[in-house]
């Protein structure tokens, strides 16, 4: 008898263990079928069901009980069942109410992606783009808050925050005292310290990189350059804090900034301590291993680099390119 559990996503099957989440089974089949995630964070545990981007129709619910699944349902927090279909893309009702999702969560969340420094790498700036919610309906005031330093390393720019909670699992999870959680309740509720108390910790650092949107940037980066200018270069050092992997980023031989390795998702591969990312900034105290593979989806990969490569030699017959010349001349007039 098979310990495995056979789910079908937008017409494509995959056998995953029982007890995978429909979002971790698309992430299996991997491509466009893989829902967006905003809060959830596979190395972050309880992370998750915050956000709402992940919907997703079961049109059945396994083959014991074919029923469907009575409304969406947020894939990171629904497990899979044997015989289960599932309809993303394919699903007219799920495109339009992620769209809805979306212009929800930009109710609150400016529109300053020419400002934020966590424009070029910001998922929900994806979304947007995706789903044309670039204007809202929303006709009151957008709630604003004053920036806070939550540590002499971090800004908090709460009014870009969607309280996606990551930050706060981080500091549960990786650090030996959280001082940083949600205060209050409903429309009222936001990321704080209490009594302004600094976040100050070896790994601290982290609850930038999990931060899906600009709300948690940088200080020594603030500012000082576009990601898409910048050279994301491999490598690694000997720390007896974490696995000092890390992720450079190049402005010419200069190192703005320094980032734990994330995954495809945008997820950290391993945390890394305060000290490789804000104190070791020379190219001297990393071993560089070679330029870091970007998507073309990106918009760093319009300025990315890698090793350069020979191009082949071709060879061409010339009494073929004469008896072809008028139509290569009309293909490559401008």
């Amino acid at each position: 008898m098979s310990d495995k559990v056979k789910v079908t996503i937008d017409g494509i099957s995959v056998e995953v263990a029982p007890g995978t989440s429909i979002l971790n089974a698309a992430r299996q089949i991997g491509g466009d079928i893989v829902p967006p995630a905003m809060c959830y964070y596979s190395k972050l545990e309880g992370s998750g069901g915050k956000c709402r981007t992940c919907l997703v129709k079961v049109s059945k619910g396994s083959e014991k009980d074919p029923r469907p699944m009575p409304k969406l349902v947020a894939s990171c927090r629904t497990t899979v069942m044997d015989g289960m279909e599932v309809q993303n893309i394919t699903s007219p009702e799920v495109i339009e109410a992620r769209k809805g999702v979306v212009e929800m969560l930009l109710i609150n969340h400016p529109l300053d992606c020419p400002i934020c420094d966590q424009a070029g790498e910001c998922h929900l700036q994806d979304l947007g783009y995706e789903h044309g919610a670039a204007k809202t309906r929303y006709e009151f005031d957008r709630r604003t808050f004053n920036k806070i330093d939550i540590g002499d390393k971090i800004q908090l720019h709460m009014t870009r925050c969607i309280l996606c909670y990551r930050c706060v699992f981080t500091a549960d999870q990786i650090t030996n005292q959280r001082v940083h959680g949600v205060l209050n309740r409903g429309d009222h509720a936001e990321i704080s310290t209490y009594i302004q108390k600094a976040v100050d910790n070896d790994f601290s650092g982290n609850v930038i990189d999990v931060c899906p949107v600009g709300a948690l940037t940088d200080k020594t980066f603030r500012f000082k350059n576009r990601v898409w200018f910048t050279k994301p270069v491999e490598a690694h050092r000997d720390c007896d804090k974490c696995c000092g992997k890390v992720t450079l980023w190049y402005k010419g031989e200069d190192v703005l900034r320094v980032t734990a390795r994330k995954d495809q998702y945008g997820e950290v591969e391993e945390f890394i301590c305060n000290t490789c990312r804000f104190d070791k900034k020379k190219t001297s105290d990393w071993v560089i291993e070679g330029p870091r593979k970007v998507s073309h989806h990106s918009v760093i990969s319009a300025n990315h680099y890698e090793t350069l490569k020979p191009l082949p030699v071709v060879k061409t017959n010339p009494v073929l390119l004469e008896q072809n010349k008028e139509q290569f001349e009309r293909e490559t007039r401008l």
